[in-house]
């Protein structure tokens, strides 16, 4: 039960300290309740991200469309949801994250209803490439941002790698349901059901979600009370400021390179290209559908343990050894494509699960690191370039399987550029303690 303490004077009554709470926290802090409903919320809504490797081979075969036409659509998506992601902070900042994110559930539950009825590329465009781009980039990780940053002082990084999981959960529910209804049902059907799930989370969104600690006189979990601050004005505006500013210096070019490249050998090259680059190899879909699946249960695991491991080491050092062992592990890939599902293949699967998003955590702990108060939106942008990176490499991607008939090239291409975004995350340089500043970035 909660206990109340003595009231303190609000807008109503005289100024209090701003580290006096007005209530001490329940014995399970509300924070918890918060990270769990956005848990639910962004697992729910992420079976979109599931569907389009699904949909390429179908789509190919009964409209004729090329790989190169499904993979822009795709690419669309991700450049939209990346682009929206700055935006998307800077209105949560504005109105709220209940009102933002609502409105993003229904946008993506329209875009992909309106797939049911398409027949011609530009239709497949608009509603997954344009709507659930923009909808799901209202999400994103900016939501993820605003929640650790509002609700958690202490374990912000454990509670970042958990909400990254949720999308990675998600996957793991939908990918073999969704799975089985393309191959037995159709892929309508199948964008049926995205469109329920994305609506299955709005009513936990207008009934469980909660915006700022403040508005229940609490401080967030392991931080002191401070009031709730006015709602920003001037949303755009501050989002492309949040840019200028940032792009002023060397870290975001660093940061922002090495997260593109993220992008482009998990969203862009995995999840769009995997399921058919193994059907190229006689593996049918339903079973490469399982094992991205499984990728999704591993990187649960290794999400959360990456949060834990940026609460306690180097974000700069962990990011390379992701970056190093993700590029290998790519490299080996196309040596592991067969039929049947080998001994090898489940390593590569575990292995490339455990890093598949761990490089959140230590990426958003260097931005909070370098831009304090802006650090929700600006990596935002560099999530941007994140996406930016998957729609370049979905497209590019069918384009190679449509030109050369085999996707080994961009294996092998997606595992060099790891190296890079290794180097470029080594060589970020920790920040210098300012004077003005309250205490050392952590």
């Amino acid at each position: 039960m909660t206990q109340i303490s003595t009231p303190v004077p609000g807008a109503e009554g005289t100024s209090a300290p701003p580290s006096a709470p007005r209530r001490l926290a329940p014995r399970i802090h509300p924070a918890w309740w918060v990270a769990l409903v956005s848990f639910v919320t962004v697992m729910c809504a992420a079976a979109f991200t599931a569907a389009p490797g699904l949909f390429v081979d179908p789509l190919n075969t009964e409209l004729g469309w090329s790989r190169a036409t499904i993979g822009f659509a795709v690419g669309l998506q991700s450049v939209l949801y990346g682009l929206t992601a700055p935006f998307a902070a800077s209105l949560m900042d504005r109105f709220g994250m209940r009102p933002v994110v609502t409105t993003a559930l229904v946008v993506i539950t329209g875009g992909a209803l309106s797939t049911v009825w398409m027949s011609e590329p530009w239709q497949f465009v608009l509603g997954w490439g344009l709507l659930v781009g923009v909808g799901s980039g209202s999400m994103a990780l900016a939501f993820t941002a605003t929640v650790t940053g509002r609700w958690f002082v202490a374990r912000r990084g454990l509670v970042s790698g958990v909400l990254t999981a949720a999308t990675a959960s998600g996957q793991l529910v939908f990918l073999p349901l969704l799975a089985w209804i393309v191959e037995n049902q159709g892929w309508r059907p199948a964008s049926v059901t995205v469109a329920i799930a994305s609506l299955v989370a709005i009513p936990l969104v207008l009934f469980l979600l909660r915006d700022h600690p403040a508005d229940m006189g609490l401080a967030p979990y392991g931080g002191e009370y401070a009031p709730k601050p006015e709602p920003a004005r001037g949303a755009a505006r501050r989002a492309v400021t949040a840019l200028f500013d940032a792009a002023r210096t060397g870290p975001f070019w660093l940061l922002a390179g090495a997260f593109a490249i993220c992008g482009a050998t998990t969203n862009g090259l995995v999840r769009t290209h995997f399921v058919p680059g193994a059907h190229d190899h006689g593996m049918p879909i339903t079973v490469a559908a399982s094992l991205l699946a499984v990728i999704g249960v591993v990187d649960v695991i290794g999400t959360i343990a990456s949060g834990w491991l940026t609460d306690r080491y180097s974000p700069r050092v962990l990011l390379g050894v992701y970056y190093t062992l993700r590029g290998v592990a790519l490299l080996f890939l196309p040596s592991l494509m067969a039929p049947n599902v080998e001994l090898p293949m489940v390593f590569f699967i575990v292995f490339y699960g455990l890093d598949w998003v761990a490089t959140v955590p230590p990426t958003l702990a260097l931005c909070r690191e370098f831009y304090g108060d802006d650090a929700p939106i600006v990596f935002g942008w560099v999530l941007a370039s994140h996406q930016v990176g998957a729609g370049v490499v979905a497209f590019a991607g069918g384009l190679v399987r449509d030109v050369t008939g085999s996707y080994d090239a961009v294996w092998y291409g997606a595992g060099a550029l790891c190296a890079g975004a290794a180097l470029m995350s080594m060589v970020i340089r920790r920040r210098r303690a300012h004077p003005s500043d309250v205490s050392s970035p952590s």
